[in-house]
């Protein structure tokens, strides 16, 4: 707005004069009264009830240490203070690889100082916000690491009480540690009063125990009820009994009512249900998880930081050893997002009989990365629901992302290994009449989702929310994939009104690719109403290529240097190939 002229603006008094400068609260340099140390204060860390943690540089040897920072003024009253002298002589006992270690403490005339071990790359939670979900290898990875820290304390006779993806960080070589022992608590306690404290309600609501909100008391149990739910969070992106009112997610809490999604291995979902059960005595221990069927699958030794912020399926989607890191095939599948289709069963336990109800729904997953302006990894939890046609009970006989995922990483595999030296390119074949490619593309999945054009000239678009939608060549004719196992035809002139904001998404990208994008080779095609459209599985972008996996199994890379394109597909069983040239000339 234009501003006021200054006649219509009361008379102000002067300014008062500024403060006078201080340091900045993130550069403070704090000292040890009694040693006479000093430490500089770094960036914020975390925070929590009672405290915030920082990162603080000891001067006199550099080391870097992650300080719970609690004011005097925070803990004045008896029983807080003795909280907080609870929780500093229980952690200075305990040492353990996966434990948060313990170094010193002090206080001054503001703050007591909580001087830990540093984790460098953070927390599970930080992982969990920018990957949404991890593979079941790396959720072995991490739990095996867990259970170590976990039977530790618990042969200290210890209950953790407040595990959650926020409490275990890593470390710079990957490791994880158990941290945060605010609420910990020892179980063997002669003292009435303490006795009574393991039967309050504290913890992470999404987190706890059904004994816990029934104030029955803490056991080990509860530990392990907690670690199922972080179990299911890693590998299906939310809490299992996740709801937007609290007491809902009590009630489910207590009736052992949650989802689990149909991409998880019969292992995974068994050992979730084993864990998952209301009675405590019930549930799997600790010795029990770790020889379950899920934990004999492959577990890598250590996982790359890359993991941190991005898949990597070609390290998981062969044996173990037979992918490095390092290899050309891991860096080009390296970073492949679940953006995909996935069916969800809905899934009650009646404690007793074990008797079930199963539903079938669609679950949104999280976008990728985002427009080319944009370089920040979001997640979206999922939000969007809906009841699918297909029958649950075959789901396992789909073929999934994974398995297509998986051939074509192996074609890939078996055309770099078996391919031949020749000084001259050898003749090109003849192009499969069923042969189409990816000729344009716009990347708008800050919005909207990922649009593209075939060589067919059909267009189609992959959703935020998982939802497919392609437009026939003669733009008469509109697919539409809820799921990658559900498959709706309507005509232009008859779309359902539910229907009709993907439509104009649509649209908008058809307009978009025609007026400001290069023609791209297309093909001659006739629409076939009774073949489902190809279907886009997911894409990721890399600093160099972008990459598309299609559910024929079709895997095109285009790179951006010099906007070259290698296709391999499968036509009729055969593997073929393909590369186009900047010209756009392509060679089988």
């Amino acid at each position: 707005f234009p501003p006021f002229p200054a006649a219509c603006l009361p008379a102000q008094p002067a300014p008062a004069p500024p403060p006078p400068p201080r340091a900045a609260e993130t550069t403070r340099i704090i000292t040890d009264p009694i040693s006479g140390r000093s430490y500089c204060k770094g960036r914020l860390l975390g925070k929590g009830g009672f405290a915030r943690c920082y990162e603080m540089t000891d001067l006199s040897s550099n080391k870097t240490y992650a300080v719970k920072v609690i004011p005097h003024s925070r803990v004045a009253k008896p029983h807080q203070r003795e909280k907080i002298t609870n929780e500093i002589e229980l952690h200075r006992d305990l040492h353990h690889k996966h434990i948060v270690k313990f170094s010193h403490y002090f206080e001054d005339m503001e703050s007591i100082y909580i001087f830990l071990e540093h984790c460098s790359r953070k927390s599970l939670a930080h992982i969990w916000k920018a990957r949404h979900t991890l593979l079941e290898p790396e959720v072995r990875y991490y739990l095996k690491q867990i259970i170590s820290g976990l039977k530790y304390l618990h042969l200290k006779g210890i209950l953790h009480r407040d595990l959650k993806l926020g409490n275990f960080f890593i470390n710079e070589n990957m490791e994880l540690k158990v941290g945060d022992f605010g609420l910990a608590a020892c179980q063997d306690i002669s003292d009435q009063k303490k006795k009574v404290s393991l039967r309050t309600i504290c913890g992470t609501p999404n987190y706890l125990a059904p004994e816990v909100l029934l104030r029955q008391g803490h056991g080990p149990e509860s530990d392990v009820w907690s670690l199922g739910c972080v179990m299911y969070t890693l590998l299906c992106g939310s809490p299992p009994f996740e709801t937007s009112d609290l007491k809902e997610t009590y009630r489910c809490i207590k009736q052992v009512e949650y989802t689990l999604p149909a991409f998880l291995s019969l292992p995974a979902k068994h050992l979730i249900a084993g864990i998952l059960r209301r009675n405590p005595q019930d549930r799997l221990t600790l010795e029990e998880i770790l020889d379950h069927e899920f934990f004999k699958g492959y577990t890598p030794e250590k996982l790359p930081p890359s993991s941190l912020v991005c898949s990597l399926l070609a390290l998981f989607l062969a044996k173990k050893g037979s992918l490095e890191d390092k290899d050309d095939i891991s860096k080009l599948v390296t970073g492949l997002m679940k953006t995909s289709i996935c069916r969800q069963m809905s899934y009650k336990t009646v404690e007793g009989n074990e008797a079930t109800h199963v539903s079938c729904r669609s679950a949104s997953s999280s976008p990728v990365e985002t427009v080319m302006e944009e370089t920040s990894h979001k997640s979206v939890s999922p939000s969007i629901r809906g009841t699918m046609a297909s029958s649950c009970e075959a789901f396992e006989d789909c073929i999934t992302t994974s398995a297509i995922i998986e051939s074509a990483v192996r074609l890939l595999q078996t055309c770099l290994s078996s391919m031949p030296p020749a000084e001259k390119n050898p003749a090109s074949l003849a192009r499969h009449e069923q042969f189409v490619w990816v000729s344009k593309w716009v990347d708008y999945s800050n919005k909207y989702g990922f649009g593209y054009q075939l060589s067919n000239r059909s267009i189609g678009v992959l959703f935020n929310n998982g939802t497919h939608m392609t437009l026939s060549p003669n733009h008469r004719t509109v697919h539409y994939n809820p799921t990658n196992s559900k498959h709706l035809v309507f005509s232009v002139a008859a779309i359902p009104e539910q229907l009709q904001g993907q439509m104009s998404v649509l649209r908008y990208f058809a307009s978009y690719m025609e007026q400001h994008l290069m023609k791209g080779g297309d093909l001659p095609s006739i629409d076939d109403l009774g073949q489902p459209a190809l279907l886009l599985l997911q894409w990721v972008k890399t600093d160099k290529a972008l990459l598309m996996l299609f559910s024929s199994g079709t895997l095109q890379v285009n790179f951006y240097n010099d906007h070259t394109k290698v296709i391999i597909s499968k036509p009729d069983h055969s593997c073929l190939v393909t590369y186009i040239n900047r010209d756009r000339n392509s060679y089988t």
